[in-house]
C-alpha cells in the first residue's frame, strides 16, 4: 500500500508518495500562501492531495500530515501553530470533510525526528530527539520507533522553554523562549534591534568565519543559548542521540563550538550524547508525515 504525506510549512506545502518499500514515487511543491488565510491553505492542501491520488491512480493508500503545532486534545483545535491563521481552527475537521476521508495529523517536528529514527542520523537508536532550527524552534520526541506526544500534545515543544525570563517577547506571550533566541527568525531580529541592520544567518555566519565584529560577539552567545538549550533538555530525557535539523542545522560550527556549549552546561562529569545533522535533509518532515499516515 502506498503512503501518502504532506509537510505544511510556513513558506512551502510539500507532497510525497511512497510505495510499499516506502521508495519515492511522487513528489511535488506548493507555496503555502499563509498571507491568503486559512481556507486558502485547507484548498492548497486538497489540490495537492487530489494530485497525489491522480498520480498513484487512486489505488489504496495511508495519508498524514505535518503540521507547525499540534491538535489539542481537551478541544480538538489546532494549537501552538507559528502559522498562525492554523490557531484555533479545526483542522484535522475540516480536511477530513473536504478530502472525504480520514486524516492523521502530527506536529512537523515528530514528522522529522520519525524520519531520522527510521531511515537517518537516528536509525537504530532506542530514544531519539530531534530538533528543528529553521524560521522557529520545533523538537519531537520518538520512543522505539514510536511518536510521543504526550498528556497535552506538547511532547519536545522546547522552542518555547524560556532560558532568558528577560529577554525578547516571544508569539507565544512568554519572553526570553528558545525559539527567539537561536532560531534563524529570531537571530535575524536579534540582529537588526542590535545593530540596526538585517542580515540573513548565512551572512552573520560568514562575516564570523572572517573574524569580523560585532558578529563574533553574536555569535558566540548564540552557540551559549544552543549550549544552554540543548543541555536542559537531555538533561530531562537523556536520549540516545540529538538530530538537528532546519537550515541553521547546516551551520557546521554548531558542532563543534555549540556542542562545547552544551558539555559546558550539561549535568553530568562528561558528554556522551551525539549530537549530529540529519541525514534526510528537507525531506525528512514530508517522509515522516508519510509514515504517520492510516
Amino acid at each position: 500500500m502506498q503512503k501518502l504525506g504532506i509537510d505544511l510549512g510556513g513558506t512551502k506545502t510539500e507532497g510525497i508518495v511512497l510505495d510499499a518499500r516506502n521508495k519515492e514515487i511522487f513528489r511535488q511543491r506548493i507555496p503555502t500562501g499563509q498571507e491568503k488565510g486559512y481556507t486558502h491553505i485547507l484548498n492548497n492542501i486538497k489540490s495537492l492531495y487530489d494530485h497525489m491520488v491522480a498520480a498513484i491512480r487512486g489505488s489504496s493508500h495511508t495519508f498524514g500530515i505535518g503540521t507547525p503545532g499540534a491538535i489539542s486534545p481537551l478541544t480538538g483545535l489546532l494549537k501552538n501553530s507559528n502559522t498562525q491563521c492554523l490557531n484555533n481552527q479545526p483542522l484535522k475537521q475540516d480536511l477530513e470533510r473536504l478530502l472525504n476521508r480520514k486524516v492523521a495529523i502530527q506536529n512537523d517536528a515528530n514528522c522529522f525526528a520519525l524520519a531520522e529514527a527510521a531511515a537517518g542520523a537516528a536509525a537504530g537508536k532506542n530514544l531519539i530527539f530531534g530538533v528543528i532550527m529553521g524560521t522557529g524552534c520545533g523538537g519531537g520526541i520518538v520512543h522505539r520507533g514510536g511518536v510521543l506526544t504526550g498528556l497535552q500534545a506538547i511532547a519536545g515543544e522546547w522552542g518555547h522553554s524560556s532560558i532568558d525570563p528577560q529577554g525578547p517577547e516571544c508569539w507565544c506571550g512568554s519572553r526570553g523562549c528558545v525559539e527567539t533566541l537561536i532560531s534563524g527568525g529570531g537571530l535575524q531580529r536579534l540582529y537588526e534591534e542590535q545593530f540596526g541592520e538585517r542580515r540573513t544567518f548565512q551572512v552573520i555566519a560568514e562575516k564570523f568565519r572572517k573574524g569580523q565584529e560585532p558578529e563574533v560577539n553574536f555569535m558566540h552567545t548564540f552557540f551559549e543559548n544552543f549550549g544552554r538549550a540543548i543541555a536542559n533538555l537531555i538533561n530531562i530525557l537523556d536520549p540516545d542521540i540529538v538530530v538537528l535539523g532546519g537550515g541553521l542545522s547546516n551551520i557546521d560550527e554548531l558542532y563543534t563550538e555549540g556542542v562545547k556549549q552544551v558539555e559546558r552546561f550539561i549535568f553530568s562529569d562528561g558528554l556522551q550524547t551525539p549530537i549530529v545533522k540529519n541525514r534526510l535533509g528537507d525531506s525528512a518532515g514530508v517522509i515522516g508525515a508519510a509514515l504517520v499516515g492510516y
